[in-house]
């Protein structure tokens, strides 16, 4: 099976910066995209960033303030946020696939991490 284990989660204030990171442990073998979904209160699931190895697909709400990264030799991928909105308040969820393709379906991501709290103050 693969593990997923998300971090760098916190509280910062609007315009800030955090860094989420989601390292992969087990069954890495196979192991294409991987993703960051978030969880706003009262809201359903919503689709942040998917990245296959250098190409990456951003949700409009964040593109050109996030940026999705990773590193195969650690099986780690990143999320780096910056000019934070008390808008991007949620939890913030990894999730990897192994299919051919996977983007922003949440169905299409087979493993999941427990999340990771961001709170954003104005």
């Amino acid at each position: 099976q693969l593990q997923l284990v998300e971090s760098g989660g916190g509280s910062v204030q609007a315009g800030g910066s955090l860094r989420l990171s989601c390292e992969a442990s087990g069954d890495t073998l196979g192991l294409n995209y991987m993703g960051w979904f978030r969880r706003a209160p009262g809201k359903e699931r919503e689709w942040v960033a998917t990245i296959l190895t250098r190409s990456t697909w951003y949700a409009d709400s964040v593109r050109g303030r996030f940026t999705i990264s990773r590193d195969n030799d650690k099986h780690t991928v990143y999320l780096q946020m910056n000019d934070l909105e008390p808008e991007d308040t949620a939890v913030y969820y990894c999730a990897a696939s192994k299919r051919t393709t996977a983007i922003s379906r949440a169905g299409d991501f087979d493993f999941w991490g427990q999340g990771t709290q961001v709170i954003v103050s104005s």
